[in-house]
């Protein structure tokens, strides 16, 4: 068949299937030139259902080939390849049709470098950029418009910032770490000293360490340690403005959705999720393979793995509003109960006619 080779035309659908190692159900001679919804999708564009409840979409669907797993084949009306996980199988052939521009080596005329920083041949540095004395820029390296790299920051090879990331002071980012417009990290941890009614700043001394392979959100913020440093291990993926404070260790293959945030020294294992609005006191640890659902609280060490849970449920919000105000009853109601259900024994123990045991 040949290596799959990307042309004006798109994709034949039998090289698709031969380069990422999927069955093909149906005739595999036509050609892709995107991806699309199942609703949405067009002759000429792919889709997927990983979803079982979207599999009423699927007999309608126009699209030119539908990524499935094995039991949905037979439904497909169109060409399908098969995959046992086809969320994961699409995300690789969409990957085929996202259009990053490639970045040209160099430094813009714009960019303000100082004397003594190292930058690469290789590395790309944006308009407007600004790169402290000692820092390190390595080969392959993109930083995009108004990228500020600080005091003993490093950027690893082929690592991308895209725009406005901001590396504070003693941030070093492994390869191909991908950040988002608006980071920042290697700020401040938040730090300070009760002396007598008014604050003292505990100097933040520490820095930030960033694995291989991560990829940091929009408006995120990773603060530097207060003597050790900051650690996200390789391939952790952090989403839109989360909070990461300072001493903050995540273990490899950890995902966290939107608007989560991990107060100081927390230890989040390997290969966990964390659900969009959680969050994880200071000073706690969590196992690897945890599932911390959304807008839950942690508030205790996790040593087991498995998925957890806060908070109430939704409800409607008069009966909301009810049980909210009898909550408020809830301790006297309990020694109620505890005193009903001793009752019986005293009445049992005084009882002349009870039989002794």
């Amino acid at each position: 068949m040949g290596s799959l080779l990307e042309s004006e035309n798109g994709y034949r659908i039998d090289e698709l299937a031969q380069r990422f190692g999927l069955a093909l159900r149906g005739i595999g001679d036509a050609t892709i030139r995107g991806v699309a919804t199942l609703a949405s999708a067009q002759s000429d564009q792919l889709a997927f259902l990983a979803n079982p409840r979207y599999a009423a979409s699927l007999a309608g669907t126009r699209a030119g080939v539908v990524v499935v797993r094995a039991e949905h084949a037979e439904l497909c009306p169109a060409p399908a390849l098969i995959a046992p996980d086809p969320y994961l199988a699409y995300a690789k052939i969409a990957a085929l049709f996202e259009d990053i521009p490639a970045a040209q080596a160099g430094i813009h005329a714009t960019a303000v470098v100082e004397a003594g920083a190292r930058i690469s041949a290789g590395a790309s540095v944006g308009p407007f950029c600004s790169i402290a004395a000692d820092a390190v820029i390595e080969d392959g390296a993109v930083l995009g418009p108004h990228c500020v790299i600080g005091a003993g920051c490093l950027v690893g090879a082929q690592s991308r910032l895209v725009a406005r990331v901001t590396l504070v002071a003693r941030v070093r980012l492994g390869q191909r770490v991908l950040i988002h417009p608006g980071a920042v990290l290697g700020a401040e941890g938040f730090g300070i000293a009760d002396d007598h009614g008014r604050w003292v700043k505990v100097p933040q001394l520490g820095g930030v360490r960033v694995g291989d392979d991560c990829e940091i959100g929009a408006n995120t913020t990773i603060d530097r340690g207060a003597l050790e440093d900051t650690v996200l291990e390789e391939d952790v993926r952090l989403d839109n403005q989360i909070q990461i404070a300072h001493n903050v260790t995540i273990g490899a293959h950890t995902a966290m959705a939107g608007c989560s945030a991990v107060a100081g020294s927390a230890k989040i294992g390997r290969h966990c999720l964390i659900g969009g609005g959680a969050g994880v006191l200071g000073h706690l640890s969590i196992a690897d393979r945890v599932t911390i659902t959304a807008m839950s609280l942690v508030t205790r060490t996790i040593n087991a793995p498995g998925e957890y849970s806060s908070g109430a449920p939704l409800e409607e919000n008069r009966r909301w509003r009810r049980n909210a105000a009898r909550m408020r009853h809830l301790d006297e109601l309990a020694k109620r109960v505890a005193a009903l259900e001793k009752e019986p024994r005293v009445l049992l123990s005084s009882d002349p006619d009870r039989p002794k045991s």
